[in-house]
């Protein structure tokens, strides 16, 4: 027997005008939540992801992660994080395909399954056929306790979001992103990541919450920046390393929450083929975090200026490029490289959030 712990205010939508606005305000207390119980003086506490986990951590030779939509770019984010930080080979694919295709199943593979519902129907069958092709194990990062993804798979990890009932998702893929860079640090104790190494990452999650109320305040200015998409038809989100799976997810938002067309690509491919596209009518999305791909980013975004296109960036006050008539720059808060997607998600968010209301 499970007793609800759910309150009528989870359910409400208080003093905000549209669910979506609550729940991407809640995601500070959303994130500290998923972090709630997992870590211990800048340590990850194994039994977060079950018993006997840093056993099972320590036999995985590779990840396979399979989700839908939010999720699959949470997944890609992921990618960048087992291959940099636990230097553990990770494949992301789309459930939908992954369920309809051969599979070739490198030995003792992870397989982990990404859903808010966890009743994703792509991601449940691909999660059954998983079972029949000889995984390690399976894991699920799901936000309801009671789903099909979690009853029939082998690990958990809870997103502990609460109820999303805005159509967008926006703490889910948080969430999702904590709970995976948790993993993430745990895989990579059992093989490559050091104590000093380990606890930086801790401390830069534990401070998300804080950064991300810092950024919540930058809202007048995103809404004031929203007034210059209201008679666009397209927008082009740029981003390099883990901010271009960041930049899939902002123009999702865009396009599902306010109808207008738009595209993500890495900044490095911008130059062959969709520079042509850009003009004065078609407004380019970036952020621009303070790391080792930043110069390059910049040298991207001059391109877009020659034609002519005006740039909206989100960025680092130490990476930013100056401001002008067709550059508009937003400063965040300098955030460690690891933990970047999950701020940089945010202003994205709030920006599809304000197209749409405008």
């Amino acid at each position: 027997v499970r007793t609800s712990t759910l309150t009528a205010d989870a359910v409400e939508r208080g003093a905000f005008r549209h669910f979506m606005a609550k729940e991407i305000h809640e995601q500070p207390a959303a994130i500290a939540e998923t972090l709630e119980g997992r870590v211990s003086d800048d340590r990850i506490l194994p039994e977060a992801l079950g018993p006997d986990a840093s056993r099972l951590l320590a036999d995985v030779r590779r990840v396979q992660i399979v989700a839908c939509g939010t999720s699959y770019h949470a997944g890609l984010v992921a990618r960048y994080w087992f291959e940099s930080i636990a230097g553990l080979p990770c494949d992301v694919e789309v459930a939908s395909e992954f369920r309809y295709r051969a599979h070739v199943v490198a030995p003792d593979t992870l397989f982990v399954t990404l859903s808010q519902s966890g009743e994703t129907a792509d991601t449940l069958a691909a999660l059954r056929e998983a079972k029949t092709l000889g995984y390690r194990a399976t894991l699920a990062i799901c936000n309801v306790p009671e789903s099909s993804l979690v009853r029939e798979s082998d690990r958990v990890m809870m997103t502990r979001a609460g109820p999303e009932i805005g159509v967008a998702s926006t703490k889910a893929f948080t969430t999702q992103l904590t709970a995976l860079l948790l993993t993430v640090i745990a895989a990579g104790r059992a093989h490559q990541l050091g104590r000093d190494e380990e606890a930086r990452l801790v401390r830069a999650l534990r401070q998300i919450p804080r950064q991300i109320e810092t950024v919540l305040g930058l809202e007048p200015r995103i809404e004031t920046l929203a007034e210059a998409f209201i008679d666009k038809h397209h927008t082009l989100f740029l981003g390099r390393g883990t901010q271009y799976p960041v930049a899939m997810e902002g123009a999702l938002k865009l396009k599902e929450i306010s109808y207008i067309h738009a595209e993500a690509y890495p900044a490095g491919e911008l130059k062959h083929g969709p520079l042509a596209l850009v003009d004065a009518d078609m407004p380019v999305v970036t952020a621009a975090p303070n790391n080792d791909l930043v110069e390059k980013l910049k040298s991207n975004l001059q391109e877009v200026r020659a034609r002519g296109g005006r740039l909206y960036v989100f960025a680092d006050p130490a990476a930013a490029p100056a401001a002008s008539d067709d550059c508009q720059v937003i400063a965040l808060p300098s955030v460690d490289e690891a933990v970047a997607p999950l701020l940089y998600s945010v202003p994205l968010q709030l920006l599809a959030y304000h197209v749409a209301v405008l």
